[in-house]
């Protein structure tokens, strides 16, 4: 995966008093989004704009592109 999250975003989230079950309850991350980020698994954009308005931060502080070894 060239695109990978360069910190682990739900404790992040959780450091700014966002655990899980906050997200779910409060609607802010569904679960199965939640199960992504777990997995390590891509999540849309909107997605990625909710976290970074609960984390006051930019995409690319969650993100970043390592490219494949030739």
């Amino acid at each position: 995966m060239p695109i990978v999250y360069k910190i682990d975003i739900l404790e992040a989230l959780k450091s700014k008093g966002y655990n899980t079950n906050k997200l779910r309850k409060e609607k802010l991350l569904s679960e199965s989004v939640i199960q992504g980020l777990r997995d390590n698994r891509y999540i849309t954009l909107p997605n990625i704009s909710t976290i970074c308005a609960l984390l006051e931060c930019q995409p690319g502080d969650l993100l970043e592109y390592v490219p494949d070894p030739e």
